[in-house]
């Protein structure tokens, strides 16, 4: 099968300005693929691209296996969803009215079936006839998800879907979206929010205009970061060069506080058990030894502050 979004040497430029510049990935069908970069980084118009809402400066793409060109504009559409921000529902029409009207608009068969599926998507079945200016924020973001499902998008764009819901409303979106990913539809996820993308996105993007790197967390974790042992005692080593000098896989160390000391390895497997080793003969008060965790949020802001790629995949 074709790629759900293919994406080559794509630009836009709006006057003398580049919101995106020379931009090229892929996303597999199935996928969580989470979109990442500071506001102004060029991701909405990307969305808008891909979304046929703007046409690109230069460069080639396909969505949902069909190349995004003027002709194909509308059968794109048939096959996508977008969900901004903003949900844009009419705050004076009942839950149920606002998927009517944008049933309508898809021009879909058996519209009272995909009402219903969708609502049972998102366990608002019983709010149906709830006027959408009475619900909350996090109720009405569940709506705008249920009207991005009522034409059972092959690729679901989704804008900040947990923007400004609280933490069990958001939960709720997650499992949604972990749902969803279950039934087999393509989600581009941007957000802010870089432990909703840890945990949701099977691979991320970050963007700052151009493409700053793309793959899993893991393997961003190793292209930016280089392995690292945190060794802490209960009090500070006598002489901590002869505890960890010349040990296997040890590249070197540095004091990291009065009673840690973070060592720079070329081999987990090898370092840590020489590492222990040799705190045991040195008879320290071992109170943990653990590799170096880096989270997603870390990548983003070395990536991000030191403006320098890592690669792409």
């Amino acid at each position: 099968m074709s790629a759900a979004v293919q994406v080559s040497h794509l630009s836009k430029r709006f006057g003398d300005r580049s919101a995106v510049a020379d931009v090229s990935f892929t996303v597999d069908r199935g996928e969580v693929f989470g979109f990442l970069g500071p506001n102004g980084a060029g991701k909405t118009t990307t969305v808008r691209i891909l979304g046929t809402l703007i046409a690109p400066s230069s460069g080639t793409a396909s969505v949902a296996g069909i190349p995004l060109e003027p002709a194909n504009g509308p059968e794109i559409r048939r096959r996508i969803a977008i969900m901004p921000e903003a949900p844009g529902l009419y705050l004076r029409l009942s839950v149920a009215e606002n998927l009517e009207y944008f049933a309508g608009l898809y021009g879909l068969k058996r519209p009272r079936d995909r009402i219903a599926a969708a609502l049972a998507a998102v366990s608002l079945a019983d709010r149906a006839g709830e006027r959408c200016g009475a619900l909350s924020k996090g109720l009405r973001q569940r709506v705008g998800l249920a009207r991005a499902l009522l034409n059972e998008p092959e690729v679901l764009f989704l804008d900040e879907p947990t923007s400004g819901l609280d933490p069990v409303a958001a939960r709720d979106v997650h499992d949604l979206i972990d749902g969803l990913r279950r039934q087999g539809v393509t989600i581009f996820l941007t957000t802010h929010r870089l432990a909703e993308a840890e945990r949701l996105c099977d691979r991320v993007a970050i963007m700052q205009t151009t493409l700053r790197t793309v793959g899993r967390t893991d393997e961003l974790r190793d292209r930016v970061f280089s392995k690292a042992l945190t060794v802490t005692t209960a009090a500070p080593l006598p002489d901590p060069e002869r505890v960890f000098a010349g040990l296997p896989a040890v590249d070197g160390w540095r004091a990291d506080g009065t009673a840690g000391y973070a060592l720079a390895v070329s081999d987990l497997a090898v370092a840590a058990p020489a590492v222990t080793r040799a705190l045991v003969a040195a008879e320290a008060d071992v109170l943990s030894i653990t590799p170096a965790q880096h989270s997603l949020e870390d990548i983003y802001l070395q990536l991000i502050d030191n403006n320098e790629p890592a690669g792409r995949s």
